[in-house]
């Protein structure tokens, strides 16, 4: 195998195979033009980590670089390693996807919740995509009482009949499931039962003695919510409030010390890849297994199809992982593939058929909802070399 090394003099560091060249190539030019700030990117196939790349700056003075060690927070990115822990249990048989939510967590049946079950919490169409106002970010900090809001909430839509996106409260939800079931905290659960046995360097929040080699996030252009013509009891308007979320409030001590299994994920690229190929190499990794056929197939069973009322795009969920639509993600090809990314452009894709996982963290934030032009380049040059 061809391998193309670093030198020492770039601003991109890392190896990749020769196969990958214009990859690399195309990362190069994003690093070193400065439309990245900080980033990594890893493809592997099969077990052959056939690119692990990374560079430029962890902060916007740049005068500290982006090193292998780097780690960054990866906002909704941070969602796939949430809903593995829960297909972990799945595959232990100690939870059920199609049971309701209150079999596990009763006082969720609270407000016409009783029939939610727990795939509707993995795929986003359970009703509940958020806090009822008042809700400040701070109210995410309070494990106990966030859940306590969410369990007697009642749903915003028919739970079961739409998707809508979960965007703050995803990892409370499949969290406090995860919590009942395992005895463990989420955060904690993580810790011993994913990231720890596959020697990942990965973690809801972020251990203090790990600050110093955290990227800030560089907050991405403001988006418009337009309340006014949406209306206040708009799904949407509803999710994004409930609660609205300045990017900064990740560089904060309190994000850090958080267990906010939607959002505060701190990795990188290498350690993202390293959780979520065990979906795309069929459950196991290097004597690890953590996921059987039947588990991997639920990913896969369509549970939503359409535009989705918390983010307005159309938008296709399976089991935890969201599932292609070339009307959204054009670079991403409609096949056994499932997904997700986060806020500003970070991606996780898992190519099944080609046992291929394609992680990408950075810390400039782009503009948009899904995906980012960066993340389009790198997967589009990724697939061409696949080819």
């Amino acid at each position: 195998m061809s391998i193309r090394t670093d030198r020492g003099d770039k601003v991109v560091q890392g190896n990749n195979n020769a196969r990958f060249d214009a990859v690399r190539a195309v990362f190069e030019r994003a690093v070193e033009s400065g439309e990245e700030l900080g980033a990594s990117l890893v493809v592997d196939v099969d077990g052959d980590i056939a690119v692990d790349l990374w560079g430029g700056f962890r902060d916007e003075a740049r005068t500290s670089a982006w090193d292998e060690h780097t780690i960054t927070t990866v906002w909704s990115s941070t969602k796939t390693v949430t809903s593995l822990a829960a297909l972990v249990l799945v595959d232990r048989g100690d939870l059920d996807v199609r049971a309701p939510v209150a079999e596990y967590w009763p006082e969720f049946a609270a407000n016409g919740k009783e029939k939610v079950e727990i795939r509707h919490l993995l795929s986003h169409t359970s009703g509940v995509s958020g806090l009822e106002k008042p809700a400040v970010l701070e109210d995410l900090y309070d494990w106990d009482t966030a859940t306590a809001r969410m369990a007697a909430q009642a749903p915003w839509w028919t739970p079961g009949t739409a998707s809508g996106y979960h965007a703050a409260n995803f990892g409370h939800l499949i969290g406090e499931v995860v919590r009942r079931v395992s005895g463990k905290p989420l955060k904690r659960f993580v810790a011993e039962e994913i990231a720890g046995p596959l020697g990942a360097d990965f973690q809801l929040g972020a251990a203090e003695r790990d600050w110093h080699r955290i990227a800030d996030v560089t907050p991405p252009p403001p988006a418009n919510l337009d309340v006014d013509a949406l209306g206040e009891d708009d799904p949407m308007v509803k999710t994004l409030t409930g609660p609205a979320i300045d990017a900064t409030e990740a560089n904060t001590p309190a994000w850090r010390r958080a267990d906010i299994g939607a959002l505060n994920g701190h990795g990188n690229a290498r350690s993202l890849a390293r959780i979520l190929s065990v979906i795309s190499r069929g459950g196991e990794v290097d004597g690890v297994r953590l996921l059987g056929p039947k588990t991997i197939d639920l990913i896969f069973e369509e549970q939503a199809n359409g535009v989705d009322l918390g983010l307005g795009i159309p938008l296709r969920w399976g089991t935890g992982y969201a599932l292609p639509r070339l009307d959204t993600l054009p670079w991403i090809p409609d096949e056994r593939i499932c997904f997700w990314g986060g806020w500003g452009g970070s991606m996780m894709i898992m190519d099944l058929d080609r046992r291929t996982t394609i992680s990408y963290v950075m810390n400039r934030m782009g503009p948009g909802i899904i995906g980012s032009d960066r993340s389009a380049a790198y997967v589009t040059a990724i697939y061409d070399a696949l080819a």
